[in-house]
């Protein structure tokens, strides 16, 4: 963060992680209300490095000749700082192993209900809409 950007206009005195910002402070020891301009304060510090972290990763895509970042423009944004950049790398493989976990699931899911389809009996059992027809109990009449 070289350099400080002025916070753009339409960004002024719009918080935009206050409450998370409050939940931190009472995590972290802080009174539970706690005032406002410390608030105020550590969401423009937040806001403005989420700002600073997208130019420079903008940076290094243009630098690669790219229009669009990547997941790499930010790792190389955040190199220098070992713990940011191993939470990162935690989390995106977190991220990898539940994208592989739901596609097994999804996977797993149409192949039991391709089963079912082989083993229920073509043009039986299915009413409208591939739907099973009510039971309707059917009672004989006696003949007394």
């Amino acid at each position: 963060m070289s350099e400080v950007r002025a916070r753009a206009a339409r960004h002024k005195g719009q918080l935009n992680f206050e409450q998370d910002v409050r939940s931190f402070l009472y995590a972290f020891g802080d009174d539970q209300d706690p005032l406002p301009e410390t608030v105020r304060v550590l969401d423009e510090i937040i806001t403005d490095f989420i700002i600073e972290t997208c130019h420079q990763a903008a940076r290094s895509a243009t630098y690669s000749n790219r229009q669009k970042i990547k997941v790499d423009d930010f790792k190389y944004t955040i190199r220098n700082n070992d713990g940011m950049l191993g939470r990162v790398q935690e989390l995106l493989s977190i991220d990898k192993e539940l994208k592989e976990a739901r596609k097994q699931l999804k996977d797993d899911m149409n192949e039991g209900k391709a089963h079912l389809e082989r083993a229920r009996p073509e043009g039986k059992g299915t009413g409208k809409r591939g739907r099973k027809p009510k039971n309707v109990p059917v009672f004989e009449e006696d003949d007394d």
